[in-house]
């Protein structure tokens, strides 16, 4: 780098680490100095070797990685986004960048033209039209295709305040007790007044999945969904039901997604058969939420409404529901449609927080930033 291109370039790494400096992160003389090192043998036109070669020796807490994320971001694209929008480079076999994956290829005649033609448009399919297919017009291989998709899905478990608290640099309740041995340690003299705040812990999330019949196109999705759930956060229940509750927490443990929804499955005796949602709804309160799941938790109920039970069971199910926990909110793959509603829609809506669309894995993605809200 001993070219004029060269110091321009050694500028840039400079300010950039000036850059991340004034956004806080600890970032001294002598790590911008192996930032510089590690980048000679590197391509500087290369922004994965520019993003990987920084956060190696730039980083040294995970908690800075939303901050190097961003100023990254805003020096080397010119582009601002939020620390919890910022992931923009993944390992390069990442679902999401196989549509922008581009090859160089060499001449070639028209028959080897026409043979690549159909492996190379698979790898640079559009994942973003794949993202909004409605899961029922999805195919096998669409499907399998989404599934890795989905576990790349981040998701923001919902959380609460306290009543119990911790130390704090500053807040509302002063910290009598540190504040008293703080002075004893001078004497007496006055001390800093010390501060304590509310600790925040996660809210239980219980997820009801319908895996009736007329939410065949849908419940294998959704049931990959609560697995990238309980994977993702730690105070996670699963149910499913048809005509009858199932629990499923314990078979969603399993670390592989495919030995996880297998073991699902045969736990699941009323696979695609019929809905009771009211009667199913009823043995959710009677028999788990007196244990304690779901109090002041957030239910989230995965089902088309299509209730072949009685409506007043439903209605007193949903009504005890929504006064144990925090928040109801239904996934519906019907939701938004335009349609009219079911019956068991009408009688659970008056008694339900949020009602979201679920037909998609845009939809789902936009659920997962939800939470963080209802929390």
């Amino acid at each position: 780098m001993a070219d004029a291109t060269g110091t321009a370039f050694l500028e840039t790494l400079v300010g950039f680490g000036r850059a991340l400096r004034a956004a806080g992160l600890p970032v001294g003389t002598g790590d911008v100095q192996t930032y510089c090192a590690a980048m000679e043998p590197l391509d500087p036109t290369d922004l994965l070797d520019l993003y990987w070669a920084g956060r190696t020796t730039l980083v040294g807490r995970r908690e800075h990685l939303p901050v190097y994320h961003r100023v990254f971001r805003e020096w080397f694209l010119g582009v601002p986004g939020e620390p919890d929008e910022a992931r923009p480079f993944n390992r390069p076999d990442a679902p999401e960048a196989w549509a922008d994956l581009q090859l160089p290829e060499p001449e070639r005649s028209g028959e080897e033209r026409e043979q690549q033609e159909a492996p190379m448009g698979l790898v640079g399919s559009d994942v973003a039209t794949l993202r909004a297919k409605s899961f029922a017009d999805c195919t096998p291989d669409e499907l399998a295709a989404l599934r890795r998709i989905m576990r790349t899905v981040r998701l923001t478990p919902p959380r609460r305040r306290s009543r119990r608290t911790a130390p704090a640099v500053d807040g509302r309740r002063p910290d009598l007790r540190r504040t008293v041995r703080e002075a004893l340690r001078t004497h007496g003299d006055p001390a800093t007044l010390r501060w304590r705040e509310r600790r925040v812990r996660p809210r239980r999330l219980v997820l009801v999945l319908d895996v009736s019949g007329s939410m065949a196109d849908y419940s294998r999705a959704l049931l990959q969904f609560a697995h990238v759930t309980s994977r993702a956060a730690r105070r996670v229940e699963v149910f499913c039901f048809g005509t009858r509750l199932t629990r499923i927490t314990r078979e969603l443990e399993h670390r592989r997604p495919d030995d996880a929804l297998a073991r699902a499955a045969d736990a699941v005796v009323d696979w695609e058969g019929g809905t009771r949602i009211g009667a199913s709804l009823d043995a959710f309160v009677r028999e788990w939420g007196r244990r304690g799941i779901g109090r002041g938790g957030i239910v989230v109920i995965c089902s088309d409404g299509l209730d072949r039970g009685d409506p007043a069971l439903l209605e007193s199910a949903m009504r005890r529901l929504a006064r144990r926990c925090h928040r109801v909110v239904w996934l519906s793959p019907h939701a938004g449609s335009g349609g009219p509603p079911s019956l068991g829609m009408t009688v659970a809506t008056p008694y339900v927080d949020r009602l979201l669309p679920a037909r998609d894995l845009d939809d789902l993605e936009r659920f997962a930033r939800t939470l963080a809200v209802l929390g």
